[in-house]
This record gives structure tokens, C-alpha cells and sequence, in this order.
């Protein structure tokens, strides 16, 4: 019963056999490290989406703060005033 030649007689226990030789030899070589790398891109692109939203929400609430002191000052300005 070699590894290379193994044969049950039924189609599909055989290509179970080859399908599972397969998996452990690439498991083996170390093939499968490069998913672990793409999932360490994906944790570091959330986490500085994230970083971008919340700078991205301090800066909004402080223009809008600033925006809404402008239109105060517009609204009540006089000749003999400044804000």
C-alpha cells in the first residue's frame, strides 16, 4: 500500500484519501502561514479605520462648535460690538 498509489476501489473514499495527503503536506511545508499574514493586515486596516473614525468625529464636533460660535456672533454683531 504505497502513499503515492493508494487505491480503496471507491471513487470517492479515494479522492477523500488524496484530498487529506494533500492538506497534511501543505501543513507540513508551512504553505499555510500566509493566511495568518493576511488576517494580520485585515486586525491592522480595523485598527486604523478605527483610529481615523475617531479623530475624524473629534475634529467634526470641533468645527461644528466653532462654526455654530460664528453664526452666534454674525447673528447678534452690531456697529459698536465685536465678538
Amino acid at each position: 500500500m504505497n502513499r503515492r498509489n493508494f487505491s480503496t476501489g471507491i471513487p470517492a473514499m479515494d479522492f477523500m484519501v488524496t484530498f487529506l495527503q494533500g492538506r497534511v503536506q501543505r501543513a507540513r511545508s508551512g504553505e499555510l502561514d500566509r493566511g495568518a499574514s493576511a488576517v494580520e493586515w485585515v486586525i491592522i486596516s480595523a485598527v486604523v479605520v478605527a483610529i481615523v473614525g475617531v479623530v475624524a468625529a473629534i475634529i467634526n464636533a470641533a468645527l461644528s462648535d466653532g462654526a455654530n460660535k460664528v453664526g452666534d456672533c454674525i447673528k447678534g454683531a452690531s456697529a459698536s460690538k465685536t465678538c
